[in-house]
């Protein structure tokens, strides 16, 4: 389906055998955005699944979906694989100038999508879902194990950021944003922490919007091993990217530190030695 030029909103679903999740997300996601009180207008929204090949039915499950009328279409990606550069590719390919992205899993509530997006505006370039606000139990369906793993996850990127939850996947940021950032780690895990240090996002430009997570419907779980090195090996990149000149200053700082006491515990040569 081809995206209308009046299109002002793209919701961003990067997926991977999620077939079981699309049509539940999709329709709560339009039906959220048709409630009499919605700040955002369905008819200028959009719906994107990045689908990494799953070969499940989900591009059956849109077809059938865009027949029924929904704004909604899928790009099915054959070469490439991947959450970060699905939804890199995703906000590449939006007709909308404010981008939300979630999971198709249906823990981030459908029912966020208009408050999400209409945070977005030319003083709030990006806007994030936090498991952190006020009156929010964080991740309270959630195993023991994950609860500390996403704690733990958040406690390494406190000094990169400001933001309450960098490690969320529910977030949204204005297109002229994006398209200032550069050298994004498309094979990171976190995507949003890496949009918000390389695409330079103020403390004062970020909106935030609490929920609470919801709980899988179908499919599994794609957070593993691997996935846990990937944002180790992130954070070092980040850290690097951010820190980088600070660390090149504290090593010449110290070196030069280093020569003054060593010349001032050798004392001045002696006047002989100037002579010689």
């Amino acid at each position: 389906m081809a995206s209308s030029p009046y299109i002002q909103y793209s919701v961003i679903v990067p997926a991977f055998r999620e077939n079981g999740n699309i049509r539940p997300l999709v329709t709560r996601i339009f039906t959220a955005l048709k409630r009499i009180d919605s700040p955002v207008p369905a008819e200028q929204t959009e719906v994107i699944i990045v689908d990494d090949n799953s070969r499940d039915g989900s591009a059956e499950t849109v077809q059938a979906l865009q027949q029924e009328g929904y704004n909604v279409r899928i790009i099915v990606r054959t070469t490439e694989r991947g959450l970060s550069s699905a939804v890199v590719r995703g906000f590449q390919e939006a007709a909308g100038d404010s981008m939300l992205c979630m999971d198709a899993d249906l823990q981030h509530p459908p029912e966020y999508v208009p408050t999400m997006l209409a945070a977005l505006t030319p003083h709030h370039t990006f806007v994030l879902g936090t498991r952190y606000g006020k009156g929010v139990e964080m991740d309270k369906d959630w195993p023991v194990h994950r609860r500390i793993i996403s704690a733990g996850a958040r406690l390494l990127a406190l000094p990169l950021t400001t933001a309450s939850d960098p490690m969320s996947g529910f977030f949204g940021v204005r297109k002229e944003a994006f398209l200032k950032a550069r050298n994004l780690n498309s094979q990171g895990f976190k995507i949003a922490l890496d949009l918000l240090i390389k695409a330079h996002i103020q403390p004062d430009a970020i909106a935030e919007v609490p929920f609470s997570f919801g709980v899988r419907a179908e499919g599994e779980s794609k957070l593993t091993g691997k996935v846990m090195i990937k944002y180790l090996e992130q954070l070092a990149e980040l850290y690097w990217y951010r820190f980088s000149g600070l660390l090149i200053f504290l090593v010449i700082f110290l070196l030069v530190a280093f020569f003054v006491l060593v010349r001032a515990w050798l004392g001045p040569p002696s006047p002989i030695s100037q002579h010689k």
